[in-house]
């Protein structure tokens, strides 16, 4: 979508206006390419749909292709012309003494000036925008302000994919069974009081019109209602047209006479024709490929309740639009899952197979026809469509394999896969253009690839693709696009933390070609992966390398790459930095994660847009002092590096907002305090004014004057600070009492012995996180006014007091971890009412406990409930089987006495106990190695 670049542009121009740091003459220029792109853009949408449509004229179509190419094109000029110009002014700002030695000799200022260059760039971009402006006339573009309403997908017309579901036989519905029951039961059953509403809910391809008619046509559902109405209402809906259709639709189904003059009545007169008609009517209407939330509102009139069970389906790719539901009606929402692999192979089998005898696969194309089926993700459309394809071809591994292999240049061009790329491209292209460039994100990482939320969104940051919003921070705005491009269908949440956020995050396999198509159209990304053809390199903006190519990235022409990626675990090639950095000098994110890079070179400071630098997980070592110059940057990421130094140089960099750096060694011996080294910094930190995530420092080696420097971080949000002594107490008791954004906080003493007993005047109102690994002499009584802490971890404090008692009134807590004795006494005791929402609670390490009592009443909601290394425990807690809601309990390194009792199979008298919990397991040390047991309620048995 040029769109999306043109879009960028605009704000791009208005910011260097805004700014006012233009140099004379410059301010007008841009002002004049601002306003052409502006008009421009007002027909870009319907440019942008032309372009993609191929329904549309030849000629004309591949016209209007290489005119919207065009139009993205100079806006990539104008984006590099515009990041020149800006790091010619610092440049400008930083060498006055030079720019004024130029000035004595003004044929070199010519020559050499910046500007001048700059200038003559502007004014040839002004005329290539005067011809594109003047080719436009030669296309029926229609702009945004011509459009009475929003041209987007419109019903299915005949020859349209989305009409197949309306017309699937009985026998063809595979792996609806349970949906379907559900679903029946719903509408058939319950209330009648209320005008129920059932919405399914689903990315496109999934099934859910076809789920839904399939239940709109049971004989059960046909009987039961005195009408029924399906309306088709995709994006391009009028209420009038709508009601208009409903109605006819109500009247046939009951062979009554059409109302007349339904044409000419005005909206109120609808309405009330629609509800006079209903008043007496049990009925059942079903609206599919609902988008916009405010259906919900528009309806709501028209469909009376009345008091006779009448019912609503609803299908949609969007969550928002289910949950707005919710306002005014009662609302079950179903999210249709992904076929099974069992159904999905039923349901292959029935499409490649359909004139096979049985329809069953032979036995020599099993394995290729898995993978394939495996590529499809429980899609059902995908699996129908490329079904359909492999039914064409002959039946011989060498065919089904060169498809298998070849999957994204078949969805491109094979005329039996166009269908599955139009329906799943409808929710990218019902995407705001903001949206658009986050989601052709996900094309950049490799197939099946789990991405990580904060590593994703802080790209998204770095790009400028996150737009401030009010007094939200970018990190909450970021995470606000991703929660909408999950609940419109488009991502999938991949693993959840115990807070219920996304912590990673997937898109489904053959949305991922999709998306990968539309990437190499707009020159979003160009993939270095094994299995994409290296062809030459066109004009681009990303290199996502999986499989290095060093003389690729040498003979690009592309001066103007803002991001590169690298997933190639091999060695690289020596000198790859230096191209980095000497023939990209316009990066605003370099991502290493987990590569083998072990040296940063000292051009690393020639990037001086560079805002994101991730190097987790690699080898280096050192970061050079040039570092200092990359004034822009504002995620560094050394988790998991060798870095343990930080160069003093560090403390320019002001716009530095997120400094994770650690190192954490999973093998060997180690200590709860020794498990993770930080990095020591030099004085001067305190420079570092918008610093919001720093861990983990070693305060050891600044001591307490760089702990009096923490106070004048006011922004920071997390902070990990490890070995500190005794005597810093007070300083870091007064810094994080200036913190007043503080969310997460990890305090771990230079011994195990040095108590650390903060005094903190008034509990941090945002603190969310908290771990101490600290000697106590008592809980800090600020600890049970933490009313937002949600995740508390405590080790090596040796209360002797049970602490529980203290603890047990915090309204938000979630997590709870008591380790290395951190409680030195024998009993613990959950008392009535305690921990109301707490969901995960771990004792680990506590060398003289020996009992643990319940009350019935207390952990009500916990999930989760794991020891470990409790050498004393040797009797299992008679009170867990008062935790109703146990999901999961874990034995590590437990007295064999406990785990016997446990074991049926060893006549373990206390099974019983624990018999109601879904999962209890078990891992025991034997010598060197552990080993995992799993009891299950159903078998009653220990499987290894």
């Amino acid at each position: 979508m040029a769109e999306t670049a043109v879009s960028f542009a605009v704000q791009l121009c208005q910011f260097v206006v805004e700014e006012r740091t233009l140099v004379t003459g410059v301010e007008s220029d841009f002002n004049d390419i601002k306003d052409d792109l502006e008009s421009i853009q007002s027909f870009l949408k319907d440019a942008d749909r032309k372009a993609d449509d191929d329904d549309e004229g030849g000629g004309t179509n591949e016209g209007v292709k290489t005119w919207v190419k065009q139009v993205r094109e100079v806006s990539f000029r104008i984006e590099d012309v515009i990041d020149e110009y800006i790091m010619c002014e610092a440049q400008r700002m930083n060498h006055s003494i030079f720019t004024a030695t130029l000035q004595m000799f003004p044929g070199l200022l010519r020559i050499m000036n910046p500007h001048h260059q700059i200038a003559s760039q502007i004014q040839d971009i002004k005329s290539t925008l005067g011809k594109i402006k003047e080719r436009r006339t030669r296309f029926p573009f229609q702009s945004d302000n011509e459009s009475g309403s929003y041209r987007g997908s419109k019903a299915p017309r005949i020859g349209d994919p989305r009409m197949a579901p309306y017309f699937i036989e009985e026998t063809q519905v595979v792996g609806f069974e349970s949906p379907t029951n559900e679903l029946i039961r719903r509408l058939v059953g319950g209330d009648n009081e209320h005008t129920l509403v059932s919405v399914v809910v689903g990315m496109g391809g999934l099934g859910k019109t076809t789920l839904a008619k399939h239940v709109f046509d049971n004989d059960l559902v046909k009987s039961h209602f005195d009408c029924r109405s399906f309306i088709t209402v995709s994006q391009s809906y009028t209420m009038r047209e709508l009601f208009t259709e409903m109605i006819k639709k109500l009247c046939k189904d009951k062979n009554d006479p059409i109302p007349k003059g339904l044409q000419k009545m005005d909206d109120k007169t609808l309405i009330i024709q629609v509800r006079q008609y209903l008043e007496t009517k049990r009925y059942l209407v079903l609206f599919d490929d609902v988008w916009k939330e405010k259906f919900s509102d528009e309806i709501k009139h028209a469909l009376i309740s009345n008091n006779k069970g009448s019912r609503i389906i609803v299908t949609t790719r969007n969550m928002k639009v289910a949950e707005y539901f919710t306002k005014d009606f009662p609302v079950h929402i179903h999210e249709l899952q992904p076929l099974s692999s069992e159904k999905a192979w039923e349901l292959f089998c029935n499409k490649a197979f359909i004139f096979e005898p049985g329809k069953q696969c032979p036995k020599d194309l099993e394995d290729m026809s898995d993978e394939i089926v495996q590529k499809c993700g429980g899609l059902p459309l995908a699996i129908v469509a490329i079904g359909g394809l492999l039914s064409t071809k002959p039946k011989t591994i060498f065919e089904w394999e060169k498809v298998s292999r070849n999957l994204r240049v078949e969805l491109e061009r094979n005329v039996h896969l166009t269908s599955l790329i139009r329906i799943l491209s409808l929710s990218y292209d019902d995407l705001p253009y903001h949206l658009k460039s986050c989601m052709l994100y996900f094309g950049i990482y490799p197939e099946d690839y789990s991405i990580k939320r904060k590593r994703l969104t802080r790209q998204w940051m770095a790009e400028g693709f996150v737009k401030k919003e009010g007094t939200k921070l970018l990190e909450e705005v970021a995470e606000e696009y991703l929660t909408e491009l999950i609940q419109r269908s488009l991502v999938n949440a991949s693993v959840l933390g115990f807070d219920g956020k996304v912590r990673s995050c997937q898109v489904h396999d053959v949305l991922r070609e999709v998306i990968i198509k539309k990437m190499k159209d707009q020159s979003f990304c160009h993939l270095m992966h094994e299995d994409d053809e290296q062809v030459t390199v066109g004009i681009t903006r990303r290199f996502s390398i999986a499989a290095i190519s060093n003389n690729e990235l040498r003979n690009t022409s592309n001066s103007g790459i803002r991001a590169v990626f690298v997933f190639d675990k091999g060695e690289l090639p020596k000198q790859f930095m230096d191209v980095l950095s000497v023939k990209f000098k316009l990066l605003k994110v370099l991502d290493f994660e987990k590569s083998s890079l072990n040296f940063i070179p000292d051009n690393l400071g020639n990037l001086f847009h560079l805002r994101y630098l991730n190097l987790s997980h690699t080898k280096v070592t050192v970061l050079p002092r040039s570092i200092g110059n990359l004034i822009n940057l504002e995620t560094l990421d050394l988790r998991q590096t060798q870095v343990h130094e930080l160069p003093k140089e560090i403390n320019k960099l002001t716009k530095l907002r997120l400094l994770p750096a650690y190192y954490r060694k999973y093998e060997g011996q180690y200590s709860m305090l020794n498990f993770t080294i930080g990095v020591k910094m030099h004085q001067g930190i305190e420079c570092l004014k918008s610093l919001q995530k720093l861990y983990f420092l070693e305060a050891n080696h600044g001591g307490i004057k760089l702990i009096q420097e923490l106070k004048m971080l006011k922004q920071l949000r997390k902070l990990g600070i490890k070995s500190v002594r005794q005597e810093y107490r007070t300083a870091l008791s007064a810094a994080i009492q200036e913190m007043k954004q503080l969310e997460s906080l990890n305090i771990g003493a230079i011994t195990k012995d040095e108590i650390l007993d903060l005094d903190l005047a008034s509990a941090p109102s945002r603190l969310r996180v908290l771990n101490l690994k600290c000697r106590l002499t008592k809980l800090p009584n600020w600890i049970p006014n933490l009313k937002s802490l949600v995740k508390l971890r405590l080790g090596l404090s040796n209360f002797e007091d049970d602490p529980l008692d203290s603890l047990k009134n915090l309204p938000s807590l979630l997590r709870l971890n008591l380790w290395d004795d951190a409680f030195s006494g024998e009993i613990l005791h959950f008392k009535k009412g305690g921990f109301p929402k707490l969901k995960e609670l771990d004792l680990t390490r506590l060398s003289k406990l020996s009992s643990i009592s319940i009350h019935e009443d207390a952990l009500v909601n916990l999930e989760h409930f794991r020891f470990k290394n409790n050498p004393q425990l040797k009797v299992l807690p008679q009170d867990l089987q008062n935790l109703k809601n146990l999901q999961f309990l874990g034995f590590a390194e437990m007295p064999v006495e406990l785990v016997d009792s446990i074991d049926p199979e060893k006549g373990g008298a206390h099974h019983r106990i624990i018999n109601h919990i879904p999962l209890v397991q078990i891992r025991q040390n034997f010598g060197e190695k552990f080993h995992d047991y799993k009891l299950h309620r159903i078998p009653t048995q220990i499987n290894i």
